[in-house]
């Protein structure tokens, strides 16, 4: 069994409150979630305006797999249509 964690953050460029970055992770998280089947939540920098840290699980058999389901994670945040900026990433893939 293979558990793979990813710590992104990100940057909301437009966002002037925490309201509204609260709508934005939230409808990221739950489309992340969904398409992807993976544990989603927002980690750190809750009390910021424009960065939000996201944490990604996926766990899996097959240690290509667990890799590819965060790569595609990333992307997904990445070429989202949701106005956010990929700050940076970092990715760990865990054998229990």
């Amino acid at each position: 069994m293979n558990v793979g964690v990813c710590k992104v953050r990100i940057r909301l460029p437009e966002n002037h409150s925490l309201k509204g970055k609260r709508g934005v992770v939230k409808s990221l998280t739950a489309r992340l979630k969904n398409k992807f089947n993976i544990s989603v939540a927002e980690i750190d920098d809750q009390d910021l305006w424009q960065i939000a840290t996201i944490g990604i699980c996926c766990v899996s058999n097959d240690q290509n797999h667990t890799n590819e389901m965060l790569s595609k994670a990333v992307n997904f945040i990445s070429t989202s249509e949701f106005d956010v900026e990929l700050l940076d990433y970092e990715t760990e893939i865990i054998p229990v």
